[in-house]
């Protein structure tokens, strides 16, 4: 769906070159959710901008189904931007006009004159968003999160086959969080692309089929976040409980299969015990505790988090 060929994007400010986006490769498949993650001024933002042309690269190609839009004169352009939503980290709405009156506006001006065919669309957007009981209000008083929920809106015009959604959870309760998400599920599965840039981790960790990691300006690592998991080389982290003078004798040391597998043991409980161990041994470590008298056991996996800090300091 969208193919970077070493773009980057440097601004001239206070007399100097500085690069917001390093020479940068990258491949989004159609009809997957990627995420973008990185800490504030990672380029995230930016590189969203380059994919719908609304900043220019300073070098390399970007396609997207095939076409170069960098290479798109005006009309192109236009016709590519209408296949395309966004949401922005800010965007301007008309303050002193309805929520109605702000998804109306881009359809008269695509052309659209039927006022029938205008209401039933705006109507149909703002149940989509949550947004039908507050329709008649002006934007002016509503909460950040509300005008968030417009902006989605705002983004479908169009039905659009590639959705960039840049930090698009930004004042939203949990409770629209996840019905933020219940849609971008449902875009999905009509075959919509979406990209999706965020500094909250924990929130893309269990929605993304990939992501690239930023830092810098620069990509750092890109996959799944279980390909990524598996390239930081973080242990796993098992958590055994059982009887305390079951515990105790690992005192002693592991047993003689798992010697050498550089397993770390500590305490946290007189019951409890937190197991650290490289991946590859993980099920050496299960064979051995499928014969323990354990009460509970859980087994955690590095957090995206872990992940990205891992991978943005190796060397």
């Amino acid at each position: 769906m969208i193919e970077f060929h070493q773009v980057h994007k440097t601004y001239r400010t206070g007399g100097r070159d500085v690069p917001a986006l390093q020479p940068t490769q990258l491949e989004i498949a159609s009809g997957e959710v990627f995420g973008l993650i990185g800490h504030s001024g990672a380029g995230k933002s930016t590189l969203l901008r380059l994919i719908n042309r609304l900043e220019e690269p300073s070098g390399g190609r970007i396609l997207v189904n095939g076409e170069d839009v960098t290479a798109l004169d005006a009309d192109g352009l236009r016709r590519f931007r209408q296949r395309v939503g966004m949401i922005f980290q800010h965007f301007n709405l008309l303050m002193s006009k309805t929520v109605a009156d702000n998804v109306a506006m881009p359809l008269r001006l695509a052309g659209i004159r039927s006022r029938s065919e205008i209401d039933a669309r705006v109507a149909a957007l703002l149940d989509r968003v949550g947004l039908t009981r507050a329709g008649g209000r002006a934007v002016r008083e509503y909460s950040k999160g509300m005008r968030q929920r417009l902006g989605f809106a705002q983004a479908l015009l169009g039905d659009p086959q590639l959705l960039l959604l840049d930090e698009p959870t930004t004042g939203l309760d949990p409770s629209a969080i996840r019905d933020f998400y219940d849609q971008l599920d449902l875009l999905r599965s009509q075959g919509v692309t979406l990209v999706i840039s965020s500094h909250i981790l924990a929130e893309l960790q269990q929605r993304v089929d990939a992501l690239a990691m930023l830092s810098n300006g620069r990509v750092c690592a890109q996959g799944s976040v279980q390909a990524l998991r598996e390239r930081s080389r973080m242990p796993l982290v098992f958590q055994l409980r059982a009887a305390p003078t079951w515990l105790q004798t690992l005192a002693t040391g592991l047993p003689g299969h798992l010697a050498g597998a550089e397993i770390a043991l500590q305490q946290r409980e007189p019951d409890l015990l937190e197991l650290r161990c490289p991946r590859e041994h993980k099920m050496r470590v299960l064979a051995w505790l499928a014969s323990a008298e354990l009460s509970d056991l859980q087994i955690h996996e590095p957090s995206l988090e872990d992940v990205y800090f891992g991978l943005r300091e190796a060397p």
